[in-house]
Formats: C-alpha cells, sequence, structure tokens
C-alpha cells in the first residue's frame, strides 16, 4: 500500500470535505460530501455516543445513499450541525425525492468539547451556521490539526484535532480515513512523544520516530469524566460495497483506533465510525478486495489519529500542550 497524492480522505475520487470553526467558541464541524448521494454505514463502539440519523444506515433500512456526513464538536448542541447543512444540500437541489420534496440525508455524530475554555455561552446554537459554512468550504484539500471538529478537541494528554491519511491498494482501490480525536486515552506512549500507531507510520507523516521500545505496564485512570470524551471518524472507499459490506468496513476500521489510541472504546468515550463507499471502482476479486479493505480502513484510521495529534496547533487559552510544543525535539531513532 502506498498514500495517495494528497494524504487525504478526499484521495478517494469525488470526494470533498470542508471545515469551520469558531476560535471564540473553540469548536467547529467537519463536513465530508461528494459528487453525488453515496452508500454509507456505521458501526459504534464507545459506551457514549451522540448520533443523529444513524439508524438508517443499518443494511435493512430503507434509505441507500447519503448526501453528506458530518462530525461536529458541541456535545448534544453540535446535532444542530445537521440542520445548516440540511438547508445548504436543498439549496443545491440535493436530497432523497418523496414526490416534489428533496429531503437531504445527513447522518452526523458529535464530540464533547464544552469544557476546553471557550465561551459556550450563545443565545442561539452555533452549529447550524457552522455546518453550512463547513459545507460551502468543501473541496479536495482541507486543513488538519486545529480545524473543523477537531478545533477544541482534546485526549487524555495532549490536544487533540482533525486528521486524515489515504492509502492505494495494489488492485488500485482507494481508501481513505478522516477523524477528529478528543479521546479519554492517550495517542503516544507514555512520556515517550512516541504514536502508538507508529507501525502504520508512512514515511515522517507524524515525525517518523519509529515505535517505542518500552510498553507501559500500569493500568490506566481515566483523566476525563463521563460524557467527555469521544473519537468519531470516516472511513472511505472508490470500490463498490453494499452497505452490509461498508458496515464491515467500518467494523475492521476500529482495529485502528485501538491501534493509534490507548485505551480506546471506553464506557466513557462515545467511539463511533461511519464508512463510505463511492461505488467508482467494482472488485476483480471480492474475497481478496474486501480482506485487504478491512485492513487498510485500520491502516488508515491509526495514522490520521497520530496525524491529527501531531498538526494540533496552540492556541491562546488551551488547556492542554500540543504535540508539538512537547515534543518536537524528540529526536528520530
Amino acid at each position: 500500500m502506498r498514500p495517495g497524492p494528497l494524504n487525504l480522505i478526499t484521495d478517494v475520487p469525488g470526494l470533498r470535505v470542508g471545515n469551520a470553526q469558531d476560535p471564540g467558541l473553540r469548536s467547529g464541524v467537519t463536513v465530508l460530501t461528494a459528487e453525488k448521494p453515496f452508500t454509507a454505514a456505521v458501526h459504534v463502539m464507545g459506551g457514549a455516543p451522540g448520533t443523529r440519523e444513524t439508524d438508517l444506515l443499518a443494511p435493512d433500512k430503507l434509505v441507500d445513499h447519503v448526501d453528506a456526513l458530518f462530525l461536529s464538536g458541541g456535545s448534544a448542541f453540535g446535532l444542530d450541525a445537521g440542520t445548516g447543512i440540511m438547508a445548504g444540500l436543498r439549496d443545491m437541489g440535493r436530497g432523497f425525492a418523496v414526490g416534489p420534496v428533496r429531503v437531504p440525508i445527513v447522518p452526523g455524530a458529535i464530540l464533547f468539547d464544552l469544557l476546553n475554555g471557550g465561551d459556550k455561552h450563545w443565545d442561539h446554537s452555533p452549529y447550524p451556521a457552522l455546518g453550512r459554512a463547513a459545507l460551502v468550504a468543501a473541496g479536495t484539500d482541507f486543513a488538519l490539526g486545529t480545524a473543523g471538529a477537531g478545533f477544541g478537541a482534546m485526549t487524555g494528554t495532549l490536544k487533540g484535532g482533525l486528521g486524515s491519511a489515504s492509502c492505494v491498494l495494489p488492485s488500485g482501490i482507494t481508501l481513505g480515513a478522516l477523524v477528529a480525536v478528543n479521546a479519554l486515552g492517550s495517542a503516544t506512549v507514555d512520556e515517550t512523544g512516541q504514536f502508538w500507531a507508529a507501525p502504520w507510520e508512512e514515511g515522517d507523516e507524524f515525525g517518523g520516530l519509529g515505535p517505542a521500545p518500552i510498553l507501559p505496564h500500569d493500568a490506566p485512570i481515566p483523566r476525563k469524566r463521563m460524557g467527555e470524551c469521544t473519537t468519531i471518524a470516516i472511513v472511505a472507499t472508490d470500490a463498490a460495497l453494499t452497505k452490509a459490506q461498508a458496515q464491515r468496513m467500518a467494523v475492521a476500521a476500529h482495529d485502528g483506533m485501538a491501534r493509534a489510541l490507548v485505551p480506546s472504546h471506553t464506557p466513557l468515550d462515545g467511539d463511533l465510525v461511519f464508512s463510505v463507499s463511492t461505488g467508482g471502482r467494482a472488485m476483480k476479486d471480492p474475497l481478496t478486495d474486501t480482506f485487504q479493505i478491512g485492513h487498510a480502513a485500520a491502516a488508515c484510521l491509526a495514522r490520521a489519529i497520530a496525524r491529527a495529534v501531531f498538526l494540533a496547533e496552540a492556541q491562546p487559552g488551551d488547556l492542554q500542550p500540543t504535540w508539538q510544543g512537547a515534543f518536537a525535539k524528540v529526536k528520530k531513532s
């Protein structure tokens, strides 16, 4: 496998991603959309998820395609981002046709960033406007680190952020991952600055430090309270998958979360992975291709998580250090 040209989820042809954030709020929204509706599924492994319209992504439900997915800060307030995204898509003429009416289908998930130091005393929810602005900004290139849904994200030890990565399989199938990291666990091994995801790193995309030589043995203690955590992600491919196959890709991708964040999938996290198939490339060998797609989705997500933390930027009023501030002087092994 090799990364795509941008090393972003938008290396999957047809996908677009947009970010919007409010520095005073210390929160934001990230939207993934495409040139046309796409197949989507979801798998939840965290104990405290916050979601919108995820039931309809089950393989037995009526709707086959969606118009966009979103990741948002704001806890339950962030679910309002879907309203702004729907309004923008409706103005574009997008949506599920019900007679003469178009209803955009926009599932989403949120993370908790209400205690990160930002001004949360709004009179009207800022998230519909942020959602619409993120949709308008959607393109093939987009910012990582302190951006979009990851703008105010934190982890157990360092600032979190927004990450993405991609890979191309020998078959030519492209996969990508997009993630907002706000985890209870840590992306780095103890105080070494080296990433748990290091064995899957491509080049120097998150420092090239290699894996830490010693693993910790102590039982971890939670540094956040119930409901304050969550890592939410999207994995995508151009392979033509059914909803059931897409769901299996989401299941496999959770392995990447467990490789990159320790601990993960706790009762206090709302860990969730959406999966997307644009259907642009037929599988020539469905058995081998689906086998490799699951592995690649996990590897891409692990890399994207590390990139999110690695690229986070310092902002006035931060409650946690960035990786760059704490470990930028760490030498490569």
